[in-house]
């Protein structure tokens, strides 16, 4: 039985992204697996895995944007930015109210610059931040640009959260570090789950520990085809003439096909005889609209 697509697991606390991939790779016999974005051991949820010929779209999957609650504990400070870490900074003074709180964080939606933490997995000259951290080591980072799409505060209890929609690259530990500085107070992260990652949330996804102890052929059941990660985008479906042009890597040009709704710098989905294999983008070639190939499949 072969195995090619994608599987929505839900990581659980305590095991790397890599020891997830592992498993699930061992359990299926497939010598090629690959997840969808790192999530730390401290976090759970939504951590697609791509299995067989579906790693092809592991470069389109880690662009999607992505969904998180995250704990966050004000009036102190870590190294890490998370509440496994060493603690650098105590404050000893009244800590904000929620509205306070709600405020700061409501600031921090649209687009920012975000300086991407020591303890991460960005390398720099071939090392991970993440090693050098390891060993005491802390180097100058630039910042990126994300974008917070929605925070949502929330109080339960004595605890606070943050419900985030954002782009990809977003470090939610760093986020709530940020919110701690424009507080006064510090803050850290003291809980993350992914709810959300493209159309995967972790509604439909299925706990580790559960996929272990599936038979093989229940599993095949839950693989999702790749091309599921580009159901948002149109299709177009070549004849047989056109579609052995485009596998060749010619363009086709859109008048030919009856298509007069093919806009410029678009992405559409392929599909030909024996159904989607590429991904092709919209472009005026020799002053006519054209499809030429993005990726194939």
């Amino acid at each position: 039985m072969e195995f090619n697509g994608i599987l929505n697991i839900d990581k659980p606390e305590g095991i790397t992204s890599h020891t997830a991939v592992s498993r699930v790779r061992r359990l299926l016999g497939v010598k090629k697996a690959g997840h969808s974005g790192t999530l730390d051991p401290l976090a759970t949820g939504v951590l697609p895995i791509m299995v067989g010929t579906a790693v092809k779209v592991s470069d389109w999957l880690t662009g999607h944007n992505k969904g998180y609650l995250a704990g966050i504990r004000l009036g102190i400070e870590t190294d890490s930015e998370d509440i496994t870490g060493k603690v650098i900074a105590a404050y000893n003074g009244t800590l904000p109210s929620f509205d306070d709180f709600k405020r700061a964080a409501e600031s921090f939606v649209g687009k920012v610059q975000q300086i991407p933490p020591m303890y991460s997995a960005i390398k720099k000259d071939g090392r991970k931040l993440v090693d050098l951290a390891r060993k005491g080591v802390t180097i100058e980072r630039s910042p990126r640009e994300i974008e917070i799409y929605s925070i949502n505060a929330i109080q339960d209890g004595t605890e606070l959260f943050l419900e985030v929609a954002c782009s990809k690259g977003t470090y939610i530990r760093t986020l709530c570090a940020d919110i701690g500085k424009c507080l006064g107070c510090g803050a850290v992260m003291s809980s993350l789950r992914r709810t959300k990652v493209g159309n995967f949330t972790a509604a439909a996804s299925i706990p580790l520990d559960t996929l272990l102890n599936m038979s093989t052929e229940d599993i095949h059941g839950l693989i999702m085809p790749a091309e599921s990660i580009f159901s948002d985008m149109e299709i177009v479906t070549l004849p047989p003439f056109f579609e052995r042009l485009f596998k060749n890597g010619a363009p086709v040009f859109v008048h030919k096909l009856g298509r007069s709704d093919i806009i410029e710098g678009v992405l559409y989905r392929i599909y030909g005889s024996e159904g989607f294999f590429a991904l092709g983008e919209a472009a005026v070639i020799d002053g006519l609209d054209a499809i030429k190939v993005k990726k194939f499949f």
